[in-house]
Parts: C-alpha cells; sequence; structure tokens
C-alpha cells in the first residue's frame, strides 16, 4: 500500500472510530472506556482525545485489574491517567474472590482471565454504566467478528449473537430496557496492521512491553510464558531467559510472548507484515475450546 493510500485509509478508520464515539456520548448517559493498557484500548483513547478536543473526555477509564498483570502496564496506565487527567474506575477480581463472588482457579493452567467477567458485570452495575466502550476488533477472532459496533447486553448483561440490531448506513441504534447496556466498539473495522500503523503514524506511546526485550520464559504447549509468580509451573517445564515482546497484553498467567527483536515501530510493522499466526495465537486462555472467547462472550466478557 502507498504512503498515499495508507494515510487515506488510516483517516476513514480514525473518522469512524471518532463518529461512533461521538454517537456514544450522544446516546448514553453513563458511558465508560474500557482500558486494558494494551495497545487497542491506547488507541481507542487517543481517538477519544481527538473526538472531543478541545475539550475533554467525557467518560471515565475502567479497567478490570485481575490482580495479575504486567507491572509495566499498571504503570504504564497510572501515567496516562494522570497526564491527561481522567477519572480512573478499577474493578477488582481479587475483591471478587474475596467476596467469595468467584473461585480461584487450580492447577498449572490457572487463570483469572475467565473471573474477569463476574468482575466486570458487577463494577458496571456499581456505577450504572449504561455503554462500555471496548476495543475488540473483527479480526482478532471469529466469536469477535459477530459483534455490530452497537453490541447489545440484556439485563444479565449476556450477549446472544442472534440477537443483534442491523446497522445501516451508519446508523447505530442505542434504544434500550432498564437494566440493558451496550458494549460498543469504535475500532471494530481495524486490523492488527492498522492499529500499528495508526500508532506509528501517531506517534502514541505503549508499554515497553510490546518491544523487544529480554525476560525469562518457559514454553507450555507452543505457546512462550513469562516466568513470574502468578504461573503455576510444572516441573518439566524449563525457565529460559530470551529475547521477546507481546503482540497483545493481558493477564500474565495466559499471555503468550513471541520470539523477536523488533525494537522499534518499523521493525515491529515489518515483523507483524510478515506473521503467519494471528495476534491471538499466543493467548493461551484462547486454547482452552474451539469456543472459548465466544464462551465467555455470552455470560458477559468483554
Amino acid at each position: 500500500m502507498s504512503e498515499r493510500k495508507k494515510q487515506s485509509h488510516l483517516k476513514e478508520l480514525e473518522d469512524e472510530g471518532i463518529y461512533v464515539m461521538r454517537e456514544v456520548a450522544a446516546q448514553f448517559d453513563r458511558p465508560v472506556l474500557l482500558f486494558s493498557g494494551g495497545k487497542d484500548s491506547i488507541v481507542m483513547f487517543h481517538l477519544a482525545l481527538k473526538a472531543f478536543h478541545p475539550g475533554k473526555v467525557p467518560f471515565p477509564l475502567m479497567h478490570v485489574d485481575t490482580g495479575h498483570n504486567f507491572p509495566e502496564t499498571i504503570e504504564f496506565r497510572d501515567k496516562l491517567v494522570e497526564k491527561y487527567g481522567v477519572e480512573l474506575l478499577v474493578g477488582s477480581v481479587q475483591e471478587s474472590i474475596e467476596k467469595g463472588d468467584v473461585e480461584e482457579e487450580t492447577g498449572p493452567d490457572a487463570s483469572r482471565n475467565a473471573l474477569q467477567t463476574v468482575t466486570l458485570l458487577d463494577t458496571l452495575k456499581k456505577y450504572e454504566v449504561d455503554a462500555a466502550l471496548g476495543g475488540g476488533r473483527r479480526d482478532e477472532e471469529k466469536a469477535r467478528a459477530k459483534e455490530r459496533f452497537f453490541s447489545h447486553r440484556d439485563v444479565f448483561g449476556q450477549w446472544d449473537p442472534k440477537n443483534q440490531r442491523p446497522e445501516l448506513w451508519n446508523l447505530y441504534n442505542g434504544m434500550k430496557k432498564p437494566g440493558e447496556n451496550f458494549r460498543v466498539f469504535p475500532i471494530s473495522n481495524w486490523t492488527e496492521m492498522d492499529v500499528w500503523q495508526y500508532i506509528a503514524q501517531e506517534e502514541i506511546d505503549i508499554p515497553s512491553l510490546y518491544f523487544a526485550h529480554e525476560r525469562e520464559v518457559f514454553n507450555r504447549r507452543g505457546v512462550w510464558l513469562a516466568d513470574t509468580d502468578f504461573v503455576n509451573k510444572m516441573d518439566d517445564e524449563e525457565v529460559v531467559t530470551k529475547t521477546v515482546r507481546f503482540r497483545t497484553i493481558g493477564d500474565a498467567t495466559c499471555t503468550g510472548a513471541v520470539e523477536s527483536t523488533a525494537s522499534n515501530m518499523e521493525e515491529i510493522i515489518q515483523e507483524v507484515a510478515s506473521a503467519r499466526q494471528t495476534e491471538r495465537g499466543n493467548r493461551h486462555d484462547d486454547k482452552r475450546s474451539e469456543t472459548a472467547m465466544e464462551d465467555r462472550k455470552r455470560q458477559g466478557y468483554f
């Protein structure tokens, strides 16, 4: 793609995302932007800054904290909140466990990723949120490809892929009954490459985890997992030091790294262009079943 066509393409995606965000601000009373500290939520926040400039972003950020985050992610989140003076709402999976709302998983594959659903739904209810902006993209995973821009959730926070509203000519229907809410995905039509090219074009700051660095990791069923206090290693899993980076950032127990020497944006873009596996191919939580993501989304996941 030529530089001119690339800029035009990214401008169309940017305009679409900004339009959706402004529709959310106009149609809903208590929207939030779900913020994980990953590249997609960072791009979403950048779009929000543009959408409402010179005013402030008119909705808070909401982070569902598993307690098993990479420290680089939390540090980045806190610096961004301080820099732009936005409100941060945090839902804690640890608190959900302590209250008995969810049960901590055990065993070598134990993760808090699935437990986020209960914490998310409780936090949305606590703050009476009627629309949660998320960074899901249709190219990431087949369940996410079924989402509309305005994705309806019932009074239990659940998603029915067969009961979604048509979206014609950029007309988005935010009508809801009491207790219902929406997940909204302004960057639905973006690809991973679009996200990286946009980050490079806009010179957006991202966590250091996305760039190549040395880290102690171990291999579990073809996925390089970081050696942290949160992961239960098996006896035959050997910890080695490798130069890696992360294509997607989530709970440290299920987010796999890729071997890489890409230390700047140009090298990352070149690497993504030649990759034979999707960015979620290294998400250990998606490997639990063929329908892992859709099962979680039906229960109220992002």
